[in-house]
C-alpha cells in the first residue's frame, strides 16, 4: 500500500517512520542489569532473582558454555519448560556467540532427533525430569550431540522448596547419566573464568533457530538475527505508550520455547525492567493465584487462555485488575471472546498479529482506545503491510479486496535454515514475507485476516474460509470453543465440519439446534456437514487450538470407510 493508510490512524505517541538501529540481543540484559540492578527480575515458586544477579549468572554461564566449546557457529539447543535456567541459558548462549535452538517439552524421540539433525545441534541444555531427560538423553546416544548440559529442577526453587522436592517428588525426577555426554548446569553458572567477548553483527548472525510449519506445514527453521528479535521488541517498545520503566509486572505463563512469549514475554519484559513472575506450564488455579498475588500490569495470553479465565471471576476477583496492556496472539481472536472479555473482566484484550518468519510481532491493535473487533490492527512502527493478488504476488490489490499479506520491515527473517527453495518461496526480492494468510485492508489502514490459504475449504468449486464458520458458530451462547476443519466429500471435494465444546456440558444444544442457529449468518455452502460435540478439543503447547489431530482423525476415518465399501 504506497499510500500507508493506516498513518491515518496511527497513535500519536508512536513515529512509523523512526529509524531503528539494530544490536546483539544479549544488549537487552546489559541495560537492563546496569539500570535496575537491584529490582527482581525473575520470580519462579517463591526464588526471587534480582537483574543484577540474573546478570552475574548470565555472565558465569557464558564463560561456561565457552569453555566447553561454544561460539560462533555453534549451536545450543534448550529443552525445557519455563523457568529460571531457560532465561539464563537463552541469553548465555548469546553472548558466548552461539546460536540458540528452541525445542518444545513435549516433542517425541523422533522429532527430536529429526530436529537436533536438521538444526545441526551440538549442545542441548535441559532438565533431570522424568518428563524430559530419558527422551533427550536416547537423541544424545543416537545423534550428532556431543554435550548434554543438565540442571536440577530443583535448582531453581528456593530454600525449603528445593529441599522438600528432592525429598518428596522423587518420582519427577530421572536419574542422570554422568559420562562423557554430561555436563552439569550449576558447574557452568559456578564458573569463574571471565567470558570472552564476541564480535556479533547483529543484522547477519543468526540468535535463534525457530522451527515452523511456516506456509507449507513442512517443519523448517526460521533464522531470527540479533537485530530481527532486537528490533521487534524495540518497535513495540516504541509502540506502547504506558510502559513504566523498572516498574511492569508481566508474567510468565506461555511457553518461551515458542516464538510469541520468546519475544513479546520474555526478551520485552527484560528490556522493560519488568518483574517476570514464572510457571513452568499455565494451569488455571496456579495462574489464578500467582495473579493474585503479583497483580500482573502487563499480560500477553493466546485466546484459550482467555476463556479458561472467564469461568474464575471479575478481572478483581483474578488480579487482572492492574493490568494496561493485555495481548492476545497464536491464533485469531474470536469476536465473541474478546466482547465477553471485556464485559465481564473490564480488560480489553488487544488482538495483535505475527508470525515465526517476523520474530514474531507484525501488528496489533492500539492501547489507548478500544480495539477494532476483528481486525489484528496497524504495523508496528517500520513494519508494512501489503496485500497482493494471490496468483499474481507482483500486483497489489485495492484497498478493500482480499489477497494475501505481505509484510516488510526489520523483523523479517534473515530465510530458512537450509532451504533456499523455501527461502525464496516466502521471501519476494529477499526481504517481502508472504505470509499465507489471505485478508484485506480498509481504508482506515486496519488489517482484517479471512483466513489461512492452507486452512481453505473447497467446496464444489466455493471458498470456504473456517475463521468465518467458527465465528459464526461462536455467536451461539452456548458454545465455548469451536474449530472447523474440511473434510473428504465424494460429491462435494470436501465439506465443513465443526468440533464444538460447550460452555457448561449439560447444555441442550444439539447438532439440529446448532445448524438451525447457522442458517440465518452462512452461507449454503459454509453450513457444517457435521458437528461433533467434545468435551475438550486438541491444543498445542501454547494452547492454541490444533487442527492437526483433528484432520488426521478424519483423514483416517475416511479411509476406513473406504476400505469397508471395497471389502464390501
Amino acid at each position: 500500500m504506497s499510500e500507508h493508510l493506516w498513518l491515518n490512524s496511527y497513535p500519536s505517541n508512536a513515529d512509523w517512520h523512526k529509524k531503528f538501529d539494530g544490536a546483539p540481543l544479549f544488549k537487552v540484559v546489559d541495560d537492563s542489569v546496569a539500570a535496575f540492578g537491584d529490582k527482581v527480575a525473575l520470580e519462579f515458586l517463591g526464588r526471587e532473582i534480582t537483574y543484577g544477579e540474573l546478570g552475574e549468572m548470565i555472565d558465569r554461564m557464558t564463560a561456561g558454555l565457552q569453555s566447553i566449546g561454544v561460539k560462533k557457529g555453534i549451536h545450543v539447543g534448550i529443552f525445557m519448560p519455563n523457568c529460571p535456567q531457560f532465561v539464563i541459558t537463552y541469553f548465555a548462549i548469546l553472548k558466548a556467540g552461539g546460536t540458540v535452538v528452541n525445542y518444545s517439552p513435549l516433542y517425541s524421540v523422533p522429532e527430536l532427533m529429526k530436529q537436533v539433525e536438521d538444526s545441526e545441534t551440538d549442545v542441548m541444555v535441559t532438565l533431570n525430569l522424568a518428563a524430559l531427560y530419558p527422551q533427550i538423553r536416547k537423541v544424545a546416544e543416537q545423534s550428532r550431540l556431543k554435550k548434554l548440559v543438565v540442571s536440577g529442577f530443583d535448582w531453581g526453587l528456593p530454600f525449603p522448596k528445593n529441599i522438600l522436592f528432592r525429598l518428596f517428588k522423587k518420582s519427577m525426577v530421572a536419574p542422570v547419566v554422568k559420562d562423557e555426554y554430561h555436563v552439569d548446569f550449576a558447574d557452568l553458572v559456578k564458573c569463574v573464568e571471565p567470558r570472552q567477548p564476541v564480535e556479533i553483527n547483529p543484522d547477519e548472525d543468526v540468535a535463534v533457530l525457530q522451527y515452523t510449519g511456516g506456509t507449507t506445514g513442512v517443519p523448517k527453521g526460521a533464522m531470527l538475527t540479533h537485530s530481527n528479535i532486537y528490533l521487534n521488541v524495540e518497535q513495540m517498545v516504541e509502540w506502547t505508550h504506558n510502559i513504566e520503566m523498572g516498574n511492569e509486572v508481566t508474567p510468565g505463563f506461555l511457553p518461551f520455547f515458542h516464538v510469541f512469549a520468546m519475544t513479546v514475554v520474555m526478551v520485552l519484559g527484560v528490556r522493560t525492567g519488568a518483574r517476570i513472575p514464572i510457571l513452568p506450564k499455565f494451569e488455571l488455579e496456579e495462574a489464578v493465584k500467582l495473579m493474585r498475588r503479583e497483580r500482573p500490569t502487563m499480560f500477553a495470553g493466546v485466546p484459550t487462555m482467555y476463556t479458561a479465565m472467564l469461568s474464575m471471576g471479575s478481572g478483581k476477583e483474578i488480579g487482572l485488575d492492574r493490568v494496561k496492556n493485555t495481548m492476545s496472539g497464536g491464533a485469531p481472536l474470536p469476536m465473541e471472546l474478546a466482547r465477553s472479555f471485556r464485559e465481564k473482566m473490564g480488560v480489553t484484550v488487544t488482538e495483535g498479529y505475527g508470525l515465526t518468519e517476523a520474530s514474531p510481532v507484525v501488528c496489533t491493535n492500539r492501547y489507548d482506545q478500544p480495539s477494532v473487533i476483528g481486525s489484528i490492527g496497524l504495523p508496528l512502527p517500520g513494519t508494512e503491510i501489503i496485500i497482493v493478488d494471490r496468483e499474481d504476488h507482483t500486483k497489489e490489490m485495492p484497498v478493500g479486496e482480499a489477497g494475501e499479506i505481505c509484510v516488510r520491515g526489520p523483523q523479517v527473517m534473515k530465510g530458512y535454515w537450509k532451504r533456499p527453495d523455501a527461502t525464496a518461496e516466502v521471501l519476494i526480492d529477499g526481504h517481502m514475507l508472504r505470509t499465507g494468510d489471505v485478508g484485506y485492508m480498509a481504508d482506515d489502514g486496519y488489517t482484517y485476516i479471512i483466513d489461512r490459504d492452507k486452512d481453505l475449504i473447497l467446496v464444489g468449486g466455493f471458498n470456504v474460509f473456517p475463521r468465518v464458520v467458527e465465528e459464526a458458530i461462536m455467536q451461539h451462547p452456548a458454545v465455548k470453543e469451536v474449530t472447523v476443519i474440511g473434510i473428504p466429500d465424494d460429491y462435494r471435494g470436501e465439506s465443513p465440519k465443526a468440533f464444538v465444546t460447550l460452555v457448561h456440558p449439560d447444555e441442550d444444544l444439539t447438532e439440529a439446534k446448532l445448524l438451525t442457529f447457522l442458517k440465518e449468518r452462512l452461507g449454503k455452502h459454509e453450513i457444517p456437514s457435521a458437528v461433533e460435540f467434545r468435551d475438550e478439543l486438541p491444543k498445542t503447547m501454547i494452547g492454541k487450538l490444533s487442527k492437526k489431530e483433528l484432520v488426521a482423525e478424519e483423514k483416517a476415518k475416511y479411509e476406513a470407510r473406504k476400505q469397508q465399501k471395497r471389502a464390501g
